[in-house]
């Protein structure tokens, strides 16, 4: 049995299958997982040590070096880069892409618990894993208007906000960031205590051993069994000041008698404000396999239920389903604007609406499959994979239109009965041909599935969507057209309208090429001023990493001088938040102060905040933080900034590699290097191009070291380590003891009364008890001296290393680069024994372009085998390629007079039009060699190039007008596919007359019949 009676006798079970899968995939995106970025567990870990408050240099030495050397011999490890301050240090441990990252996050958080004993008492670590679920998916925040207590604030986020979401599905955790936590102060008086011949850990002990809830054993009594317990338990503030502290022949000491007793917060040394004022933040985090816009319902659902305080009120500041919900409808008006498109292409072609129908039904079944794959496949709906739907479609519609036309010139010619008996033979004939062509396309994505790093982790899922659009689409061409064309056609009433005309393109077309035929030189003329331009766009087009995509929303990094006190800090910085509420297009904003969103090391002059904008803003994202940038440099002179779009800073932060440029220099002297980042970074800030030049040096501010002698402290009957538990005690404080409350435990703190506010004559006057019970001031036996400008120490693979980094505004990344070189190979700019890298993202562009040029260089040697299986000649495969090179050269051109910058997407469409570009060819070398068997060679190239003028013209118009919604970014979140679409817009213009006039020039230029028609 042939195709032709396969395809006829299962007709029907065709098209039921068909439209079956297609409903099936339908179904399946309703379940399928929605997130931000493909699903990619990025090489990448995090560890943060806190070690107390020691100095930093001492910290690297007995902490950060230790664990350092621990997590290097771990299996895969490849670069472990780290930065302490006083006491903490945060590690960031990169491994090679491919790797199972949950089990060498357990491998790292088994070597450092290997090391744990060898650290000082007290160090806690905590290993986290980087990839997207890392960062909030949602984030709220709760603003009173003064009636509701900073800690009541947090305990409606921590006690019922936080247990009212945990059951939503795909939901991972909820932090609370900000508010207040609930303590009991016992603020003692240094002469009331020498008075009593007391010390403040005798208070401590008192609160510790006299507060006590304790089962001491069962009883049994007659036909009872009694559990005993033991209870002095206090439960308020007046239980708490009524403990005695001492009973004697001399009288009762109470804690009232000695210090003052009162409900208070636990000290913070960090901030947290929405739109300018106080605030408890709360973020949603999802899992790996979470729905975001599912679980955003869930949440709004959940959190409408529930019944705010009065006074208290909630604010959305980030929803990242907004932005995939914005993208899956940019898309969806893409694809039916594309549709729509391709539609009038048809229809000014072929003249039959039922045609028409049939590439209209066709390609959103060959979409609704595509769904089912990626359900099957576990992966879910993201801006790659939508947008990799969104680009297939203009390569679908190829397959379809180029079928049916074909299809209409062999069947629309004859009459009835005959006419549809001819629909399923056109179908078998075009099967080799399609075959050929479809394996040209997809052999290109094979290739990009390979790819590693960031730009793997974004290809892959591109690359796998599109292939599988690819795939099923030449499935449906083959096996379904044709008998939805057979039965759904009439062709006793529909003709070709193409038969036995020739229209004046068409004779335009062949005029042409029979010029070239006897001057083929013309075609050398006509190409040289096109290199001329390529080459020049190819020099001028600027690089870049990956597409900005206006997010509605940004991160600002801020910070004042080291040192500076957090009061003060949130002093300076409320002068930004009248910057942002100034701005027309900022619709709210959170801001955090010694912390971060990624996770930084806290500091009281560091912190970041999140702008999020109005829907439908005038001004572009970019626009508005030039203008935040511009008035914070001008208002704001002792606050540096830098800021950057969402999608930059979340990928900067889970790669480590935040800033565009970053300039690494390493030395054998910390000292040293010092003086040298800032030298550097002078210089490249005058770099045109280049802002927020940071020199890395950054200062942990000031600090009072306490030199304890000991032979005076021996003296006293004490030894250093005892007076430096009085010191800690007297101002960081105790918790002695706890107490319960409702639905939670609150601790009891005992500190120095005004410990918060002590000056430093304050702290040398501070009071210590001996052991014998007489007192003495600190200074006795201790002097304070003030240290100025703590640098925090930056390390890479062991070595002592500073980064200088700035951002790019208005040039391209390797432009800028190649100055920064210049810059650097200044002979003064580094002493002997010192050297530099380059590294931030412009180092992960290179790396990206590096593979993307392998992988354009493999589906090169790809194509060119498929080619030669196909037609057993070198001549056809060469002269093929050579078309499909000559259009990638459009490329720089396109991107050089649109303004947009060469970066991957860019890069993966030229090495797509390498494919699409081959398809093209196929259509006409296939039909050339058919008719090359019963005619002279020249009259078969313009026969060939006769009958294909049609199906490439169709194809070509219908490609560029499903993209151009693409191209023209339609849509929020669609930038990330424009360069892709104006890669393979510019790409098939080139194309377009090339495989329709180069080619069989040059076909016939090689071929040994040159005998003319």
């Amino acid at each position: 049995m042939n195709f032709v009676d396969s395809v006829g006798r299962h007709a029907r079970s065709l098209i039921l299958v068909a439209f079956a899968l297609a409903i099936a995939g339908a179904v399946a995106s309703l379940s399928l997982p929605v997130g931000l970025f493909p699903q990619a567990s990025f090489p990448r870990v995090v560890i943060d040590l806190d070690s107390g408050s020691r100095p930093a240099d001492q910290t690297v030495l007995l902490v950060t070096r230790q664990v350092e050397e621990a997590v290097r011999t771990v299996p895969g490890v490849q670069n472990v880069r780290s930065a302490t301050t006083r006491g903490t240090a945060q590690i960031s441990v990169d491994f090679g892409w491919g790797r199972d990252m949950i089990a060498s996050t357990e491998l790292i958080d088994s070597a450092i618990s290997q090391v744990v004993p060898l650290l000082p008492a007290g160090t806690i670590f905590k290993v986290r894993r980087m990839d997207p679920t890392v960062f909030p998916i949602i984030s709220y925040a709760l603003l009173s208007d003064g009636s509701t207590t900073p800690v009541a604030l947090k305990d409606l986020a921590q006690f019922q906000i936080v247990p009212l979401l945990s059951s939503i599905t795909g939901l991972s955790r909820v932090d609370v960031q900000g508010g207040e936590t609930a303590e009991i102060q016992v603020l003692t008086d240094p002469a009331r205590l020498a008075a009593y011949g007391l010390g403040m850990s005798d208070i401590s002990t008192a609160l510790a051993t006299n507060n006590i809830l304790q089962a001491v054993g069962q009883l049994q009594d007659r036909s009872k069994l009694f559990l005993v317990l033991a209870n002095h338990s206090a439960a308020q503030v007046d239980d708490i000041a009524s403990e005695v502290v001492r009973a004697d022949a001399k009288g009762i000491v109470r804690v009232r008698d000695v210090a003052t007793v009162q409900s208070g917060a636990v000290p913070l040394w960090q901030r947290v404000t929405e739109d300018g004022k106080a605030a408890v933040l709360f973020n949603v985090f999802e899992q790996p396999d979470g729905n975001v816009v599912q679980i955003a319902r869930d949440v709004q659902t959940k959190l409408a239920s529930l019944a705010l305080p009065p006074g208290v009120k909630l604010v959305n500041w980030y929803d990242q389903s907004q932005l995939v919900t914005q993208s899956a409808a940019s898309v969806r008006d893409a694809v039916l604007i594309g549709l729509g498109l391709a539609a009038i292409v048809l229809i000014a072609f072929l003249r039959s609406w039922r045609v028409t129908l049939i590439a209209m039904l066709v390609v959103p079944a060959t979409i609704g499959v595509t769904i089912l794959v990626l359900k099957l496949w576990g992966m879910s709906f993201n801006i790659m994979t939508l947008g990799g739907i969104a680009a297939a479609v203009g390569l679908l519609i190829d397959d379809v239109i180029v079928m049916i036309e074909h299809i209409a010139r062999r069947a629309g010619v004859g009459d009835g009965a005959q006419a549809k008996d001819a629909v399923l033979a056109a179908g078998r004939e075009f099967l080799r041909p399609l075959t050929g062509s479809s394996m040209a396309t997809l052999i290109v994505f094979v290739p990009l599935v390979f790819l590693s790093g960031v730009t793997g982790a974004f290809a892959k899922a591109l690359s796998v969507t599109m292939g599988a659009a690819l795939v099923i689409s030449y499935l449906m061409t083959a096996l379904v057209v044709p008998v939805l064309a057979r039965q759904f056609v009439d062709f006793t009433r529909w003709k070709d309208p193409g038969v036995g005309k020739q229209s004046r393109f068409s004779r335009t077309h062949e005029s042409l090429l029979k010029s070239l035929f006897k001057r083929p030189w013309i075609l050398a003329i006509a190409l040289v001023p096109l290199l001329v331009v390529s080459w020049f766009a190819y020099n001028a087009v600027p690089t870049g990493f990956m597409p900005a995509v206006d997010e509605g929303g940004f991160i600002v990094d801020y910070y004042s001088k080291p040192g500076t006190s957090l009061n003060e800090t949130d002093r300076e910085v409320a002068q930004i938040d009248d910057i942002l509420r100034s701005m027309p297009e900022v619709e709210t904003f959170s801001r955090r102060l010694g912390s971060g969103l990624g996770g930084d090391l806290g500091e009281s002059y560091h912190g970041d905040y999140f702008v999020r904008l109005k829907n439908g803003h005038k001004r572009s994202t970019p626009a508005v933080m030039s203008a935040v940038l511009a008035e914070v440099q001008a208002k704001v002179p002792g606050v540096s900034v830098e800021l950057a779009q969402l999608m930059e800073d979340l990928i900067g932060d889970l790669t480590a590699v935040p800033q565009p440029i970053e300039v690494k220099l390493f030395g054998p002297d910390s000292s040293v290097l010092i003086a040298k980042a800032q030298a550097v970074a002078a210089a490249v800030s005058k770099i045109p191009g280049v802002v927020e030049v940071k020199n890395g040096v950054k200062l942990a501010g000031d600090a009072i070291d306490i030199h304890i002698d000991p032979v005076r402290t021996g003296l006293e009957g004490m030894t250093p380590d005892d007076v430096m538990k009085s010191v800690q005690t007297a101002l960081t404080g105790t918790v002695a003891s706890q107490v319960p409350a409702i639905g939670k435990m609150v601790g009891v703190r005992v500190r120095l009364k005004d410990a918060l506010t002590l000056r430093q004559e304050d702290l040398a006057a501070f009071t210590l008890r001996a052991p014998d019970g007489h007192i003495f001031p600190l200074s006795r036996v201790a002097t304070l001296v003030p240290v100025t400008g703590q640098a925090e120490v930056s390390r890479e693979n062991l070595q002592p290393m500073i980064a200088v980094t700035g951002r790019i505004e208005g040039r391209g990344m390797s432009a800028i680069m190649a100055d920064v070189r210049t810059v650097m190979a200044q002979p003064s700019m580094l002493d002997a024994g010192m050297r530099y890298e380059l590294g931030g993202l412009y180092a992960q562009q290179q790396i990206a372009f590096t593979a993307l040029v392998q992988v354009f260089v493999a589906a090169l040697v790809a194509e060119f085998v498929l080619l030669l299986f196909l037609y057993e000649r070198f001549r056809f495969p060469l002269i093929i390629i050579a078309c499909s090179l000559l259009s990638t050269t459009a490329v720089f051109t396109a991107l050089w007079i649109t303004g947009v910058d060469l970066n991957i997407t860019a890069l993966m469409g030229m090495t797509m039009i390498i494919g699409i570009g081959t398809e093209m060819s196929i259509f006409l070398v296939s039909e050339y060699v058919g008719l090359a068997e019963t005619m002279p060679s020249r009259q078969a190239l313009l026969e060939a190039s006769r009958n294909r003028l049609r199906p490439i013209s169709m194809t070509t118009l219908a490609a560029i007008l499903t993209l151009l919604p693409l191209a023209f970014a339609i849509g929020q979140g669609s930038a990330i596919q424009q360069p892709l679409a104006i890669a393979i817009i510019a790409g098939l213009l080139l194309q377009y007359p090339l495989v329709l006039l180069g080619m069989p020039t040059l076909i016939g230029l090689t071929s040994k019949d040159k005998s003319s028609a």
